[in-house]
């Protein structure tokens, strides 16, 4: 449970800080948005540490899946598109690739 928790919680981290230096270089909003978005990528990288895992690429690589999941959940819930089949048939091969890395036996 703390494994998804810290990847949940990194995932939303990671995504505000990348759509604060977004927001700043193509939507035209102060330099201001970018304290908070560092705050928020140093955040994501804290949270990763939580992760049940020896290895830590080993645990990067199974964020990829979660972090494309919630990319696209951002996608639909802050700006407003809503994720097509190609989008949610992607998830869920990313999301497989995770449930193996994660549940492997090792």
């Amino acid at each position: 449970m703390q494994t998804i928790t810290a990847y949940i919680g990194a995932a939303i981290a990671e995504i505000a800080g990348c759509f604060a230096f977004w927001a700043w270089l193509k939507l035209d909003k102060s330099i201001w948005w970018l304290a908070p978005g560092m705050a928020s990528l140093a955040l994501f990288a804290f949270l990763l540490t939580f992760v049940d895992s020896i290895a830590a690429g080993r645990a990067y690589a199974a964020y990829g899946g979660v972090y494309i999941a919630a990319s696209l959940t951002w996608l639909w819930v802050v700006e407003g598109i809503r994720p097509d089949r190609w989008d949610v048939s992607g998830v869920i091969i990313c999301l497989v690739g995770v449930t193996v890395i994660i549940a492997g036996p090792r």
